[in-house]
């Protein structure tokens, strides 16, 4: 049971409406049935079941043979969900260029975007990828390999290959993760904190590291060369320090 908790939750998750897994599966489990049957082992009512089959042999997950003038359906190999992933991935991937023109033309000087959760703390780490600039952090508590411990692994090859470096402010006694694409200075007297600032680029994204983490990304030239020029002054007055090498 809880294997198919999983799956159901797997199949919510990249776009089956409820009633779209419960037909399915069904399917998938049990091989041909009518339309009747099928809503009686799913458990929703004819009407739903119909809608559910439509919608499923759009996707090319379930198909039907007649027999007589009865339609029996049945689902299509399970990796065909693969292969239907596989069709939207290129579909949205033909309309990106379209997208990202627009988003260009109407991109607005200062905007603030807010962030919620993991998978938006992932959406701010992911940005800075994306614009591909240096990045100059303090108030680090090492909440990110500590939190995201496999996305944080993954976050660092990124950097490598985009060759982005790292500058990193941390408290005395701190202890950071080093690698070949950071640097780390310490400042005495600095008091712990949840919230940890990365200037990248124009833009200054403060990330607060509570139970469900939050964060903000500023897009400002005028505000980001502030903050650099902050960071600039505690780096020039901070003491450096020699960490041990990533394994």
């Amino acid at each position: 049971m809880a294997e198919m908790a999983e799956v159901e939750k797997i199949l919510e998750k990249i776009g089956f409406s409820q009633n779209e897994i419960k037909v399915y599966l069904t399917l998938n489990n049990h091989g041909s049935l009518k339309a009747g049957k099928i809503a009686k082992l799913a458990k929703i009512d004819r009407s739903s079941a119909y809608n559910a089959l439509k919608n499923l042999q759009e996707k090319g997950l379930v198909s039907y043979v007649l027999i007589g003038n009865v339609k029996w359906f049945q689902a299509v190999g399970p990796k065909r969900i693969l292969e239907w992933l596989k069709e939207q991935e290129e579909d949205v991937k033909s309309i990106i260029p379209v997208l990202q023109e627009r988003h260009n033309a109407k991109k607005i000087e200062g905007q603030v975007r807010l962030f919620k959760g993991e998978k938006g703390i992932k959406s701010i780490f992911l940005d800075i990828i994306r614009t591909g600039k240096d990045n100059y952090v303090f108030g680090s508590e090492g909440q990110f390999s500590e939190r995201m411990p496999e996305f944080a692994y993954k976050f660092n090859l990124l950097k490598k290959q985009k060759k982005i470096k790292t500058k990193m402010l941390i408290r005395k006694g701190r202890k950071e993760i080093d690698s070949k694409t950071s640097e780390h200075r310490y400042l005495p007297n600095i008091s712990e904190s949840p919230a940890v600032t990365n200037i990248y680029g124009d833009k200054i994204a403060i990330i607060i590291w509570t139970d469900e983490p939050e964060g903000i990304i500023i897009e400002n030239e005028a505000a980001a060369k502030a903050y650099k020029s902050y960071f600039d002054f505690m780096w020039k007055h901070g003491k450096r320090i020699t960490l041990c090498k990533d394994s």
